[in-house]
């Protein structure tokens, strides 16, 4: 299974500051406004016009930073790293206690390969205070130490997630699946029916359950799996696999 995370659903969207439309000066909400065009546009596929208005984001007022996250963003998606780099440091370098800021930065640290700076920072965001989601950081940061190979730490990040948050699907499946990948087929069925108790069955879950219930000997509760998974998910690669034969 891919991380699910920095693979999947990366939460790494900017939480761009709304503009203020009252009294602050106007290059200050075009500056804004052409930062959250620019992620707009990135979201979209279209990384050159991306880049335009982000560049002039940058020129209005480079002491925003969410304007400094955005080009982060797109600089990543141009891969131009070093210069990604500089501007996510910029954006917690001017808010160095937004958690938001240092999400951002740790899931691109956490891409770049550099771990143990990423999980810090992910951890030093769930700590926060005022950051509403803390089990979003804590298993970002799973996903991180998970692609380190520390499995142990990984773990312990993962049950961090559900201690905040016990009906986070993000970490119910991350953990299912590094419970049956370190030979715990009964604590991942157990995961698993938690999941599937909060959150839609996707092709990487069923997938996951169709192999548990192999391990298991339950070949009845695979079928019924795989069955679903053709169904409902007939283009995953994962429906491929098991079409395929690859399905253990």
């Amino acid at each position: 299974m891919r991380a699910l995370l920095l693979g999947l659903t990366l939460v790494a969207a900017a939480s761009l500051a709304a503009p203020q439309a009252s009294n602050e000066p106007s290059h200050v909400t075009a500056a804004r406004l052409n930062g959250q065009l620019a992620v707009a546009y990135l979201r979209q596929n279209d990384v050159g016009t991306a880049k335009e208005k982000v560049d002039k984001a940058l020129g209005q007022n480079p002491k925003d930073a969410s304007v400094q996250l955005s080009a982060g963003l797109v600089y990543e998606a141009l891969h131009d790293f070093d210069t990604a780099d500089r501007h996510f440091s910029e954006a917690l370098r001017l808010e160095p206690k937004n958690p938001e800021m240092m999400n951002n930065y740790a899931v691109f640290l956490c891409r770049r390969g550099h771990y143990p700076q990423g999980q810090k920072l992910f951890e030093q965001a769930a700590r926060n205070p005022i950051y509403a989601t803390p089990e979003v950081a804590y298993a970002n940061a799973g996903v991180c130490a998970r692609t380190a190979k520390d499995l142990p730490r990984a773990e312990e990040l993962f049950r961090r997630a559900l201690g905040a948050r016990p009906d986070y699907p993000d970490a119910l499946l991350q953990l299912a699946d590094l419970s049956f990948e370190r030979g715990n087929g009964l604590g991942a069925r157990a995961l698993l029916e938690r999941f599937f108790a909060v959150a839609p069955p996707s092709a990487e879950s069923l997938y996951l359950a169709l192999r548990v219930e192999r391990s298991l000997g339950d070949q009845q509760a695979a079928e019924r799996f795989g069955a679903q998974l053709l169904k409902d998910y007939p283009d995953s690669t994962q429906a491929r696999s098991l079409r395929g034969g690859s399905g253990g």
